[in-house]
Order: C-alpha cells, then structure tokens, then sequence
C-alpha cells in the first residue's frame, strides 16, 4: 500500500468521524473522534466474527502506518507550534516560573512516583516488571499531552491563569519528558538506540509477543520506528561513546526476565554515569530553547522586511518544517523548540510590527487549519491502534490501577511547587486538584510505549492505551464541570485562545 493511498484513508477516515461528530454526537472534535474510532474498532471486531476480511484489512492498514514515527517526527512540531502561537503570551510570562517547575522538576518527581508505585503494585497482580521499566512507564505517562489539553482546554471553560498554567506545563513538559524517557531508555538497555537496531519494534512482534511477552522475533518487517529527530540522537552519541570508553555493559540474566524473583527495587544496567544524563539532559532541552529563540527572532526578522501574505505564510511553514530538521541534525529538543518559536511569532508584539492585518488573518487561519486537520488525524488514529494490543485480563486490570497510580503521582508532584507560589502569585481555590484532572495524556504516550524494550511492551502498552482512553474521554469531558464546581460558576470565564 502506498503512501498516498494509506493517507487518502485515514483523511478520508478523519473526515468521516467528524462529520458523525459534529451532526450527532456534538462532543469536542478531540473527544468525538477518538469515541468514534474505537466504536469503528469495536464493529470491526464484531465484523470477524462472520468475516476475517474486514479486520484483517484494517490490521494491515495500521501495520503499516509507523505510528510512533508520524507523531513524533512528523506531527508534533506543527501542532506544537501551532498551539503556541495561540497561547496568550502574557499570560505565560507571568506564569513562567510555576510552568518551569512543574514542567521539570514535576515531571521527573512524577515519573519517580509513577514507576515506584507501579512496581510494587504490578508485583501484587502477578506481573514481575523490573523497576527500571517501571520507571520507563512513569516516564512516558508523567508528561501531559499538549495536543490533548489545547483541543479540549479551549471548550472548558476554567479561569484564564489556571489554563495559561495548564497549558504552558503541557506544551514544555513533552520534551523534558521525550529527554528524560530516552534517558531512561538508555540506562534500561545498556545504550540500546529505540530508533535503530533490536530490540525489533515492528506491529506483528507486538501482537505474536508470548504469555510471559518476551519473543525471539526479529525479523525484517521493521517499520523505521524512530524517535530520534526529536532527542534520541543524543542519547545514542552519548551511549556509544560510553561503551566506547567504558566498555559493554555487565551482562544480567535475569533482566526483564518475568520469572525473576529478583524484586529490589534498585538495579545496576551499565552505560550511564550521573555526568552525562545531566550533560544530554541540559544540552537536550536548554540547547532546544535556544535553537528556537533564535528561529522565532529569526521568523520574525524576514516577517518584519517584507509585507506579502503568501510568502509570510510559507515563512512560517519553513520555520517548523527546517527547524525540526535542524534540531534533529544538532541533536536538540525539537518539541522545545518549536514551542519557544511559536510563542515568539505569535507574540502581540511581533505580530504588531511584523504582520499586516491580512498576513495576521492568514496566518491565523493556516495554522488553525493545520492544526484541526493533525489533530483529527491524530486522535483517529489513536483509536484504530487499539487493533495492534494484544489485550488480557491481568493488563486491564493493571490499567485500571494505573489510572488511580498516575492521578495520584501527579497530584503529589504538584502539591509543593502550587504551595510554594501561591504564595507569591494569586492561585484560584483548588488549582492543584483541577490541574491533576486536566493533566491529560495522549498520543505522546503512546509513541512513547511503542518503542519500549520487548519483554515489557505488550503489557505497559495496554496500560497506555486505558489510562490515556479514560485521560482523554473521563477527565476531558469533566474538568470543565470540575472546575465550575471547586471554583464557583461566577469565577468560571469562557476560555478562548490568547488572539
């Protein structure tokens, strides 16, 4: 199947959704779309059992789709962008410090609670998981999705400091979250790159994984799943010159072996020392932040010169599009530095002095577009990958603990930085209550457990999928209500976007 006929389908399939949506269900596009994919999932399944065909012919679709690969180097920077240029910048300014924290110092004290609590409460259920996958799965679930949160935020409806605090953490912490993940990776596999090389992270190894999921298969139907244009890159230069100069790892028998009776929490995997996860860390996310300073000041030096909306317009695109490749040649965050770069362009300064009322509206109006048709794409997808998870009891019932696992980490993670600056910045009442359930997670996750290593994919996988399925839906379609109810409605303001 080509490319353009595996695109036609899903934009067709996107398109489709949407117009159910919009005639009948009349929810959030983000919310509407995902509940119609997995209903559409849901018939094909009930279609098998009279016919193999149409399932068969969907499996096939989404096998050949590399999810993890057009989300995270592909999607994400526009919609990152997209989303900054749209958040009020003012706003953020004054709420920078509180965003800072909990998009670093929240994300890494979540991704410690998340993964500690796991391991000890999948050990109860019957799934031995060493700590250290434990700790890759509190990585990929701690940060909020920023597409999820724009998409759903923008309806809700709470008061405009406490969505300014939402959605600037959202749209920082993915890449802290994306470096502090690979990290982890790296530390976990003794410097294995998640874009290349085994373990071997095709759909059809997912799906044949055994009972206790570890499998042998590796065979040649790899998709390219890559994470590396975002910040892997450095990770993996960062990984081969440690074994280069510490020699391989010290070989453990019973690393990821399900079977283990091993259960100390603290394991020794080779190809790390603390020195170099801090130098990719600082290098990964403030080299990020720079890199789009300088294209958003630079976007906005060739706005300023000329006055042609068209050009303008692609002057835009080509800040994302050469931006991401760049990054990804310089091994920096290229999430990070999109957002910086959005938030320059969209500005009300620059757009004051660099762009005429008709290049505004146009720009306005292209990025929208954009992201309305990404986000569409996304969220279908999302909910069509349903058809690759190898489903059992004990992974539902794990999911189902980890919804409880993750909220709580998150409200833990983010009582003592709101208590700290609430003292100093005017909070609304219950700020670290709405801000755990408007902590929504998403694609980003997802992209994230595709490419975990192999023997502990299958069930931190199907625990993604429920904790961001009950994110996106539960919490999605509530905190608008939550929030009406902890503040008061006469505090509610209608929320919409910062131009």
């Amino acid at each position: 199947m080509s490319l353009f006929e595996i695109s036609s389908i899903i934009i067709a399939l996107s398109a489709l959704f949407g117009y159910i949506n919009v005639r009948l269900l009349k929810l959030p596009n983000t919310i509407g779309l995902m509940i119609i994919a997995i209903l559409f999932t849901a018939t094909l399944f009930i279609s098998s059992l009279f016919s193999p065909i149409p399932i068969e012919s969907a499996k096939a679709l989404i096998q050949a789709i590399n999810f993890e690969e057009v989300l995270m180097d592909v999607m994400l920077g526009f919609l990152l962008f997209a989303g900054a240029m749209h958040t009020n910048f003012d706003q953020l300014r004054v709420q920078r410090w509180p965003v800072l924290v909990f998009a670093t110092l929240g994300v890494l004290s979540s991704t410690f609670l998340v993964g500690t609590i796991s391991y000890y409460t999948l050990g109860y259920l019957g799934l031995s998981i060493t700590f250290i996958h434990c700790l890759l799965f509190g990585a990929l679930i701690s940060p909020t999705d920023p597409i999820a949160v724009l998409g759903i935020l923008k309806q809700a409806g709470v008061p405009k400091k406490l969505e300014t605090k939402i959605v600037g953490e959202s749209l920082f912490n993915d890449g802290v979250g994306v470096v502090v993940f690979l990290t982890i990776f790296s530390i976990a596999t003794g410097g294995a790159d998640p874009g290349h090389g085994p373990p071997n992270h095709d759909h059809a190894a997912i799906a044949h994984s055994t009972d206790d999921h570890i499998t042998d298969d590796h065979s040649a139907d790899n998709h390219g799943v890559s994470v590396s244009s975002i910040a892997s890159s450095a990770s993996v230069n960062w990984v081969s010159y440690n074994a280069a100069s510490e020699g391989p790892p010290p070989h453990n028998d019973n690393f990821g072996d399900n079977n283990s009776n091993d259960k100390t929490p603290v394991e020794h995997h080779g190809g790390a020392d603390v020195w170099s996860v801090v130098e990719l860390f600082v290098v990964e996310v403030g080299g990020g932040i720079v890199m789009g300073l300088l294209l958003g000041y630079g976007t906005y030096l060739l706005l300023r010169s000329i006055d042609d909306y068209e050009i303008e317009v692609m002057i835009t695109l080509a800040c994302v599009m050469g931006g991401c490749s760049l990054a990804q040649c310089l091994h920096l965050s290229a999430p990070l530095a999109m957002v910086v770069a959005g938030l320059i362009v969209g500005n009300d300064t620059v757009r004051g002095t660099a762009m005429s009322k008709q290049t505004e509206t146009y720009v306005d109006k292209f990025w929208e577009l954009i992201d309305i048709l990404l986000n569409a794409i996304l969220f279908v997808l999302i909910g069509l990958e349903i058809l690759i998870l190898e489903v059992e009891q004990k992974f539902i019932v794990a999911g189902l603990a980890a919804i409880v696992i993750v909220l709580v980490s998150r409200f833990l993670s983010l009582v003592l930085p709101v208590a700290f600056f609430a003292k100093r910045l005017k909070f609304v009442p219950h700020t670290t209550t709405i801000m755990t359930w408007g902590g929504l997670r998403g694609g980003i996750s997802i992209a994230l457990a595709l490419i975990l290593p192999q023997e502990c994919r299958a069930p931190f996988l199907t625990v993604t999928y429920i904790v961001v399925i009950f994110s996106i839906i539960a919490q999605g379609l509530t905190v608008g209500s939550l929030a009406k109810r902890l503040i008061g409605a006469e505090n509610m303001e209608p929320s919409t976007e910062g131009h």
